[in-house]
């Protein structure tokens, strides 16, 4: 594996996160078979832009991210947040989960992925929220490659949303305590 530096995002990685987060979220939509859907994407983009600026506007306590830079190259291969649930999962839980945070923008460079970097962010999250004293967690997936790493990492979903995309594309959510 490269060798790799797990840290904050600066201010000065604005650019080189939204360059990333598009690439990623292309990449995903390709290999889902949803390339077509140029708005989805662009809605995708700009809600990480936005939970970016968040993180960096309030120094973390209103979204929190990790990234992953490879040590070689400079390059971003990887980040990780959590904030407040979003709405499908505040909907679909249907209880109050101000204590319980979303983790989300899990997202790994294609040409890195398989390799760890997603299993590095979660423990590198999971220790994060534990030392906040945040009791547990919550996360979802829409994409079918995605469910799977997480169905490996966290076990069945809590809630599984059949046909929420379309015919046998379900969205899954977990909710899981801290430790895992």
């Amino acid at each position: 594996m490269e060798r790799i530096n797990i840290r904050r995002p600066h201010p000065t990685d604005t650019e080189k996160l939204h360059e990333f987060f598009l690439l990623v979220i292309t990449d995903t939509f390709a290999k889902e078979g949803l390339a077509g859907l140029h708005d989805g994407q662009k809605d995708e983009w700009e809600i990480k832009k936005l939970y970016l600026q968040w993180d960096l506007e309030s120094q973390g306590e209103k979204r929190f991210f990790w990234i992953v830079v490879n040590e070689e190259t400079e390059e971003i291969i990887g980040t990780i947040e959590y904030g407040t649930a979003n709405e499908l999962i505040q909907k679909t839980v249907k209880e109050d989960l101000k204590d319980l945070p979303e983790i989300g923008t899990v997202f790994v460079h294609p040409n890195y992925q398989k390799r760890g970097i997603g299993s590095i962010l979660l423990q590198k999250m999971v220790t994060t929220l534990e030392s906040k004293n945040v009791r547990g967690f919550c996360l979802d997936s829409g994409y079918k490659h995605a469910q799977i790493f997480w169905q490996k990492k966290l076990g069945r979903p809590n809630f599984l949303l059949e046909h929420y995309w379309s015919e046998n594309s379900h969205h899954m959510i977990w909710k899981r305590n801290i430790p895992l």
